[in-house]
């Protein structure tokens, strides 16, 4: 329920802000704005009063929001007002420049939010992220698909198409996007270059866990009952120094000396409090014992870069700015059908099951920032029936001085509002059926 609560506050935070946008521009430029509302009231509205012009309501369906103008043909598809003679307080009847500022009022609101939220978390908590630098010193560790597409334990990432990236999860994000990976391998450097059917396995099979810091602590922190780990009787706490007498350092070289003993057996070397003892495990058929290690970011890979709001105001420009970016390149990897991304777009439903269980204010808030950002390229996308859409078409028309008919328009925002529909019906589809897949399967 808090996953839930914590959406449905973002969501509404956003919507009314985004929606607002375009309400206090129409208002500059005496547009008469009919409906406001936070999500959307197909067939009814849970509440809704009228104050002066403007109705104001909340919606049943929390499928964003939306704000009618007199005079436009909106998601609404109200086209009989259309019909009539054109009136001085309707959209239509304002100038092209006018209009293209009202459509990109929402957009611009959401670049402000974030810019706002980046500037106070800056300026009071300090800007958070994990060092790539402090967390690859001992290498960094791969999984078995990141070891398929070249890389090797113990490489450190030396630089993503040119640059280094010192935010760790932004580096993850980088290599995924990549054309060319610098990677520093045994004192020499080596370029590798993914392949989109690489990357798909990456995606597919491991995500952002097809990296993670090279561990140098292998420290049993649960064992499953009744497993070879806990039959043998190694215990939570035991650290693992040796197998069959070879010492290993890192989980990595762990995992690899285990599996080459599949359904035998390996006598691990373990340290519990200040003894030494000997203990022999069974391997199952998967190559494992049965226990776990934590692989949790230690707290000494967290950077708090704290700053005067002189200082935050420009870093949060920047931090928009690079998001934005990433947006763009997140959309141009979705394009690469071969890649697999496009199945990883997600519903409000999806989202929500990523977010924390306990309500963290610092969390929502950065969360809402970026989603802020990512809210306001979606709507930038020249589609009909978003806001981009009806930018792309009043700008045509400033430059060509010739504007969209009416029942062109409509049967414009009618394909928009298909696509759209189609798209919110697939990934909401997706991530209902992984719910109940994970619940009952």
């Amino acid at each position: 329920m808090i996953q839930v609560a914590q959406i449905l506050f973002i969501l509404s935070v956003l919507v009314i802000l985004h929606e607002f946008g375009h309400y206090i521009t129409a208002r500059w430029f005496k547009v008469r704005v009919e409906k406001f509302y936070l999500f959307m009231d197909a067939g009814f509205s849970l509440f809704k009063k009228k104050i002066k012009d403007t109705e104001w309501g909340i919606g049943w369906l929390p499928l964003g929001g939306y704000v009618k103008l007199s005079g436009m043909i909106d998601e609404s598809m109200d086209t009989e007002q259309m019909n009539q003679e054109p009136q001085p307080w309707e959209f239509r009847s304002k100038p092209a420049w006018q209009r293209l500022i009202i459509m990109l009022g929402g957009i611009i609101v959401n670049i402000l939010l974030a810019w706002f939220i980046f500037t106070t978390m800056y300026a009071t908590v300090g800007k958070k992220y994990i060092s790539t630098e402090v967390l690859q010193q001992n290498g960094l560790a791969f999984g078995e698909v990141g070891q398929k597409a070249g890389f090797k334990n113990g490489d450190k990432i030396v630089s993503v198409d040119g640059e280094f990236q010192e935010n760790f999860n932004r580096m993850i994000m980088d290599v995924l996007f990549s054309s060319e990976v610098v990677v520093n391998r045994g004192g020499q450097n080596v370029t590798l270059n993914l392949s989109d059917e690489q990357i798909k396995n990456i995606l597919d099979k491991e995500g952002r866990n097809f990296v993670q810091a090279r561990s140098s602590a292998i420290k049993i922190d649960s064992i499953i009952k009744n497993k070879e780990a806990d039959k043998a009787g190694l215990k939570v706490g035991d650290s693992i120094l040796a197998v069959n007498n070879n010492k290993v350092a890192f989980f990595d070289e762990f995992s690899t000396a285990v599996k080459q003993h599949i359904n035998d057996s390996v006598t691990l070397k373990v340290l519990r409090g200040a003894e030494e003892k000997e203990i022999k495990v069974k391997v199952n058929n998967e190559g494992k014992l049965g226990f776990s290690v934590k692989h949790a970011v230690n707290d000494k890979f967290f950077v708090q870069q704290k700053m005067s709001f002189l200082e935050a105001v420009p870093a949060a420009i920047k931090e928009s700015w690079s998001l934005l970016v990433y947006n763009v390149k997140s959309f141009k990897l979705i394009l690469r059908p071969a890649t697999g991304a496009y199945k990883q777009v997600k519903s409000p439903i999806g989202i929500a099951r990523q977010l924390p269980d306990a309500w963290d204010w610092e969390f929502i808030w950065n969360f809402t920032a970026l989603f802020s950002i990512g809210l306001a390229f979606m709507n930038l996308l020249p589609i009909p029936g978003l806001d981009g859409g009806h930018a792309l078409f009043t700008t045509v028309e400033m430059i060509t001085g010739k504007k969209l008919s009416d029942k062109a328009a409509g049967y414009v925002q009618t394909f928009g509002m298909v696509i759209l529909l189609s798209l919110m019906a697939l990934t909401f589809g997706k991530d209902i059926y992984q719910l109940i897949a994970d619940k009952f399967f």
